[in-house]
C-alpha cells in the first residue's frame, strides 16, 4: 500500500478495514482509559495529535470515547501520505477531529503543541533516524502524555495473523502488508533497546509494544 502506484479501490478497502482490524488488536480503548483519560479528567479536556493516521480510524475513536465520557478531546490527525488524507476527509464527519497531510517535523517548525501524541503501527516502518527524529519531534510537540503503538514481532503473532486473514479482507492490501508488518516490526526487547533516555517500551496484550514517554518523567 505503500506503492504510489497500487490499486487504488484495494487502497481504499485496506483503509476502510483498518478499523475493525485495529479495535480486534490494537488495544487503543485501553491506552485511552489507562493513560489518556485521566489526564483529561484532572484538565476537563485536551488535545491530541495522531502521527501517521492512516484512514483517520483511531482518531476517530478517541474522540468519540472522550466524548461519551463527557470530555473534549480535539484530534488533529496527520498523515505525509494524500490518498490517506483523502479517504479519511471522505469518512463521516466526527466532531474534534480534523485531518492534515503533513509529517511531525513541520508542526514542530511550526511551534505546535498538544496535551498528547500518539501513532499507531507506524514505529516499523521507520529507519534508525527517522525513528530518532520522530521521537524527538514528539519531545517537542507534547505537553503530557505520548504513546507510539506497534505490533510485536512474535511468531505466534504472525501466524496468527496469517491464519485470520487468510481467507478474508479480500481486495485489500491487509494480508500481505500485514504479514510485512509483523516481520518488520521490533521485538520487545529490540524496541527498549533503542529507546531513548526518558522513554518507556512496554507491553500489551496482545503482541503489542508501546513506546511511552510524560512530560515531567523524562
Amino acid at each position: 500500500m505503500d506503492d504510489p502506484h497500487c490499486d487504488p479501490a484495494a487502497l481504499a478497502n485496506t483503509y476502510r478495514s483498518f478499523d475493525l482490524v485495529n479495535r480486534v488488536v490494537s488495544g487503543w480503548q485501553q491506552v485511552y482509559r489507562r493513560d489518556l483519560r485521566p489526564h483529561l479528567r484532572r484538565a476537563g479536556g485536551g488535545t491530541l495529535l495522531d502521527v501517521g493516521c492512516g484512514g483517520g480510524d483511531v482518531a476517530r475513536h478517541l474522540a468519540r470515547w472522550a466524548a461519551r465520557d463527557g470530555l473534549t478531546l480535539r484530534v488533529t490527525a496527520i498523515d505525509a501520505d494524500a490518498r490517506a488524507i483523502a479517504f479519511a476527509r471522505a469518512q463521516p464527519p466526527v466532531p474534534g477531529v480534523t485531518y492534515r497531510q503533513a509529517m511531525s517535523g513541520d508542526l514542530r517548525a511550526a511551534g505546535r503543541q498538544f496535551d498528547f501524541v500518539i501513532s499507531n503501527h507506524l514505529l516499523h516502518h521507520l529507519s534508525g533516524p527517522e525513528l530518532t527524529a520522530l521521537l524527538a519531534d514528539t519531545q517537542a510537540l507534547c505537553a503530557r502524555v505520548a504513546v507510539h503503538g506497534d505490533i510485536e514481532r512474535h511468531p505466534l503473532a504472525y501466524a496468527a495473523f496469517r491464519v485470520a486473514t487468510a481467507w478474508t479482507f479480500r481486495g485489500s492490501f491487509i494480508h500481505v502488508d500485514g504479514l510485512r508488518s509483523v516481520r518488520r516490526s521490533f521485538t520487545h526487547a529490540e524496541l527498549a533497546r533503542v529507546a531513548p533516555p526518558g522513554w518507556q517500551a512496554r507491553r500489551q496484550f496482545p503482541f503489542r509494544n508501546l513506546l511511552t514517554w510524560e512530560a515531567g518523567r523524562a
